[in-house]
């Protein structure tokens, strides 16, 4: 009879002996990878990302245990293999014989050295007598001739000496047990050997505890494990990789050329988990996911009701409860319920709204100089995004504008922050007086020191964007971590350290303009190393000036203020 398994779905032999099934890996309850935040990271603190390969990406991701948990049984059994390869060596050769034969070798060799130069002949015996391989380089190097016999022998002494580093580190770092003596050769193939081995221990360890089987050198592998058993570990890695490259897809990783990038969905991917976590650091009543209910024209958010006021839209009168108030009150005041119902203002009832009134922001991001210390512009980075992603998810009808702030002010696209960095320093004198008429001809912005504040500059450019915009609330929200040392007057530009009465002023004259127009600028002081009583001060004259308020967020939470500062205001403007 013949044995027809023509019917047995592909690979079932290795999944009966490895207890796997690519098809339901990883588990349908199992959350993916996250492929996004690494490179995404990267991005904010480098300001640039590097595409990765397929290799690479697979090496990025962290996958639990649970996610691949028929992984084990077959990692042990190569586990097994490596360890008794290991054990078996250990257990066959001694090392005290070769440790003397290459000492030996070595001191042979030095004795038959030629005659070094005079001035090299001290430091050669001390190179020999201290068994020191930099100091035998050094000695190289001074040879005026390096074709010379002295110098060609030396070539050859420091290769002995570099095979007794390496045969005493083998007898140093693993314990032998055998009786069979090793040679200079032998010994350090063992070693080439034993370390593979260790290499690859390690490698499984790190394999099971992630699950990152791409972790693993197969090639390597090759030549300890049963071809059986690498058949299924080459199956295994493939189906890994492919969950890989399809998890990739997903998130936003777009391939090109053999590489992923980001694309703008894996932005919003990492936008939105910015705001999860920023919400869950918060309590479930503060957390912004539950409105406080203002009553007006907006859309139907509640069941519960309010009397009609004068002006209210008929749109959201509770028509049930309206016709229900009818009743009652007719019958209150001694009607049959028989006559025909008529409505009285003091029946109608409407539905409690969610105001929502549209709101124009722009938030300056401070770039000088300083922001660079502690890592405070990464925090900045991703509080952009972060609210940047809140508006686009929660309030679409909100406009969101960015502003650069360092020497000179810089309009941004959201797509541009997490590319921005701090500017470098590039003067440092401890007291810097320094003027540029930027009218000149020829004289343009990159001529000038980039690492300077300019608040005022970056106000002004706030200012004219939120003039374009048709919104009754209107808000700066300026990030920076101390006093404005830059400041324009007319075409002049002034750059002041320590910071200057006169651009203190110039800043305020712009603070002022802002409060002409109906802008509020709230002001989040982020730790400085330099911050003092004097920084704070200039920051609540300023924002206080539009009627603003000043924060002092931990650097960690700057993203967690502005977000909850921006949900909290827009359940407090008024309708």
């Amino acid at each position: 009879m013949t044995d027809d398994r023509s019917h047995l779905p592909l690979g079932g032999i290795v999944h009966t002996y490895q207890k796997y099934d690519p098809v339901r890996l990883p588990g349908p309850n199992q959350p993916p990878p996250d492929l996004v935040s690494p490179l995404m990271n990267q991005l904010l603190a480098q300001g640039r990302v590097r595409s990765l390969t397929e290799e690479e990406l697979a090496r990025a991701i962290r996958l639990t245990p649970e996610q691949f948990a028929g992984l084990g049984p077959g990692l042990d059994v190569i586990r097994a293999m490596l360890e008794e390869r290991k054990r078996r060596i250990l257990a066959k050769w001694e090392t005290g014989t070769v440790v003397h034969e290459a000492g030996r070798v070595f001191r042979k060799s030095a004795q038959k050295a030629p005659q070094p130069p005079e001035s090299l002949r001290a430091d050669f015996r001390e190179a020999i007598a201290e068994r020191q391989l930099f100091a035998l380089e050094q000695v190289w190097f001074r040879c005026n001739d390096d074709q010379s016999p002295f110098a060609r022998h030396l070539v050859g002494l420091m290769e002995r000496l570099g095979e007794l580093y390496e045969v005493e580190e083998l007898a140093a770092k693993y314990v032998f047990t055998g009786r069979q003596p090793l040679s200079v050769p032998e010994a350090i193939q063992v070693k080439a050997e034993l370390e593979k081995i260790d290499e690859l221990l390690k490698q499984l360890d790190e394999a099971e505890r992630t699950g990152q089987i791409g972790y693993l050198d197969l090639d390597e592998l090759k030549e300890f494990v049963e071809p059986q058993n690498m058949q299924a570990l080459e199956e295994m890695q493939r189906t890994i990789e492919n969950y890989v490259r399809e998890q990739a897809e997903r998130q936003g990783l777009l391939k090109e050329g053999g590489k992923f990038n980001l694309s703008p969905a894996a932005m919003r991917l990492f936008q939105g988990k910015l705001l999860s976590r920023i919400f869950s650091d918060l309590k479930a009543g503060r957390s912004g996911r539950h409105y406080d209910r203002i009553e007006g024209d907006g859309v139907v958010e509640l069941e519960k009701t309010r009397p009609w006021e004068f002006g209210d839209s008929t749109a959201h009168l509770d028509i049930p409860q309206s016709f229900t108030n009818a009743i009652i009150r007719q019958v209150g005041e001694g009607g049959s319920g028989s006559e025909a119902l008529r409505l009285d203002g003091r029946d109608l009832v409407v539905h409690r709204t969610r105001n929502t009134p549209k709101c124009a922001t722009v938030v300056i991001m401070d770039m000088s100089g300083s922001m660079r210390y502690g890592g405070q512009y990464i925090q900045v980075k991703r509080m952009a995004l972060a609210l940047d992603g809140l508006i686009r998810s929660e309030y679409p009808g909100d406009w969101l504008g960015f502003v650069e702030m360092s020497t000179f002010a810089r309009v941004k696209r959201p797509g541009e922050v997490a590319a921005l960095m701090p500017k470098p320093v590039t003067v440092f004198d401890s007291v810097v007086q320094l003027r540029v008429d930027m009218s000149r001809e020829g004289v343009s912005e990159h001529m000038v020191h980039q690492h300077f504040t300019n608040i005022q500059h970056a106000l002004g450019q706030a200012r004219r964007l939120l003039a374009a915009q048709d919104a009754a609330n209107r808000q700066v929200i300026l990030i920076t971590d101390g006093l404005p040392t830059a400041h324009f007057d007319g075409s002049m530009l002034y750059m002041l350290y320590p910071p200057h009465p006169l651009t203190e002023q110039a800043t305020m004259r712009e603070g002022l303009l802002c409060q002409q127009q109906g802008i509020t600028i709230n002001l989040f002081l982020v730790e400085s190393w330099s911050q003092s009583e004097e920084d704070i001060r200039f920051a609540q004259r300023l924002a206080q000036s539009t009627g603003g308020r000043v924060f002092f967020p931990g650097g960690e939470d700057l993203d967690r203020f502005v977000v909850w500062d921006y949900v909290k205001r827009k359940r407090e403007l008024l309708r």
